[in-house]
């Protein structure tokens, strides 16, 4: 049986950064994936390009029931300091959109640098294998593997376990929830996990015909973490709403708790002065709204607001009907149904519970040896970069700590 000071289960951005830290300080580690090809969730990031950080990264960006737990691994490896790595393999980058960095060239430069770190630090790998089994004896971990065709593939022992699989988002490329079951086995409590950055359905949609449309909103909603808002693009789709906009709040969204999220889909207009007071000449509402709305919105809100008068002047329409309809569009307010689930979610909510675990190293407060960082663990990101910086941050901080 092969012997390793740190085993690290699973090979996405947290495992490999973590290992290449670990084996740098001069630790035994092997890392451990069931796919064959390693890094797909950062080979599809960004369009395939990466927003591997975000410059304006803090606490507040970040969703926990233990909201105070990602600040110490934070304010320890910054943006900045993914920034030299970067500038040191030469990997050119800009900044996007509000403080959002992609590569310049592919997501696989990101992949290569993790490789060439994990090679720096002589790095052994076991993929692609399953981990069967888990553990412990003699105050080290036993981790049983399988071969891609079920075939036993050995045993590994080490003195310490990082669980670095991620959570169930995509499962296409192998998202699985081997990180919660195993956090179960050694009782660490887990918030359920469910769909986050993940497009919102409707059992009902009366706007699929605006699928593709996408307009700047503030959507408000009061969920989990409390009151939320934010300003970004809504793109609705065929069956409900997505885009930036829709995927932040979703995150703030719980099912089957009939929650309710407050849209203004035109937050820079004053619709009570140009409409309900000052709508008194022969231009239509749909017109007005133009200003402010595209089309095809403008037109399907004064539709549903307005039915048959829609084709009458402003002068010819009631106050009450005006104001229903600035209401409707400043205070639309929606109750979604569902969501597009984990095939669609960027990121999975809830996780390792982090009061069973320690900000400052990752390891579990009643397990010693036992690890747990990146998406597994309940800290979620914004949109935008954030959640690259949290798995990158919590590997500092794991892998400086282990041994």
């Amino acid at each position: 049986m092969e012997t390793f000071d740190v085993a690290v289960i699973g090979a996405g951005a947290a495992g490999m950064f973590c290992a290449s830290v670990a084996a740098q300080r001069g630790l035994r580690v092997v890392l451990i994936d069931h796919a064959a090809r390693i890094g797909e969730k950062i080979r599809i990031s960004g369009g395939g390009r990466c927003n591997f950080t975000n410059l304006h990264t803090g606490p507040a960006n970040f969703l926990s029931a233990n909201p105070r737990f990602c600040r110490s691994a934070l304010a320890r490896y910054t943006p900045q300091d993914f920034i030299a790595l970067m500038k040191q393999y030469r990997i050119a980058f800009h900044e996007k959109h509000r403080g959002q960095l992609f590569c310049d060239g592919s997501a696989q430069q990101i992949i290569d640098l993790l490789h060439a770190e994990c090679a720096a630090g002589q790095v052994a790998w076991r993929t692609p294998c399953k981990v069967k089994l888990v553990r412990t004896e003699n105050n080290k971990y036993t981790i049983g593997l399988e071969a891609p065709d079920g075939a036993p593939a050995g045993l590994l022992q080490a003195k310490n376990l990082v669980i670095a699989c991620g959570g169930l988002s995509i499962p296409k490329i192998g998202a699985s929830d081997l990180g919660y079951r195993l956090a179960k086995q050694f009782d660490i409590p887990v918030i359920t996990p469910r769909p986050a950055l993940v497009p919102l359905t409707f059992a009902q949609w009366p706007y699929a015909h605006l699928a593709g449309l996408s307009l700047e909103v503030d959507l408000t909603t009061t969920g989990p973490y409390g009151k939320a808002s934010f300003r970004e693009d809504l793109l609705f789709t065929h069956h409900g709403l997505s885009g930036p906009a829709g995927l932040q709040i979703s995150s703030h969204w719980m099912q089957g708790e009939h929650q309710s999220i407050l849209a203004n889909l035109a937050p820079d207009a004053d619709l009570q002065a140009a409409i309900v007071e000052n709508g008194s000449g022969r231009s239509f509402a749909s017109n007005t709204l133009e200003e402010w709305l595209p089309k095809r919105v403008s037109e399907a809100w004064s539709q549903e607001i307005l039915t048959s008068r829609t084709r009458e002047p402003l002068a010819m329409l009631p106050r009450a009907a005006k104001q229903k309809l600035a209401d409707h569009v400043q205070s639309w307010r929606i109750v979604p149904d569902d969501t597009e689930g984990y095939r669609k979610a960027e990121v999975t909510a809830g996780g390792v519970d982090t009061r069973a675990l320690s900000s400052q190293s990752m390891e579990s407060t009643t397990q010693k040896g036992l690890y747990f960082i990146g998406e597994v663990v309940d800290v979620t990101g914004h949109l935008g970069g954030f959640n690259f910086q949290w798995a990158w941050a919590s590997a500092m901080a794991c892998g400086q700590a282990v041994g």
